[in-house]
């Protein structure tokens, strides 16, 4: 009678063993399809999306993903933000006239930031 309880219970304790090694197996599985999923997927809008910059005749990038420009008129003057010292595309700069002299700046807080400088200097000065 103990060999038979002892037996029904490490046969009961094996299959939970079985049980448990089939999930865990499955995540894992799973787990792995899913970053082949995902790769492929990101793989293939790469492609899809390098053949449709080059059939619209879109400028070309480098491997770090910044575009190459090519031809006349395509080129951005950059201006530099007297407070923060950021890039900015002339364009889209915020301009300030200041004593004959054009300052341009990335944003509305550096613009009066630089202002109210401007102004603590012309008090003291």
């Amino acid at each position: 009678m103990n060999r038979l309880l002892m037996s029904s219970t490490c046969s009961e304790a094996q299959s939970q063993v079985k049980e448990s090694m089939s999930f865990l197996s499955r995540m894992v599985r799973f787990l792995f399809w899913l970053l082949v999923v995902s790769w492929s997927v990101a793989l293939l809008r790469r492609v899809v999306g390098w053949m449709l910059r080059n059939a619209a005749g879109n400028p070309s990038q480098d491997a770090c993903g910044r575009t190459i420009l090519h031809g006349e008129g395509e080129a951005r003057r950059l201006v530099r933000d007297p407070v923060c010292g950021m890039h900015v595309a002339e364009e889209v700069a915020i301009p300030l006239r200041e004593g004959g002299e054009l300052v341009h700046f990335c944003s509305l807080a550096c613009r009066d930031t630089y202002a109210g400088q401007a102004r603590k200097i012309a008090a003291n000065g």
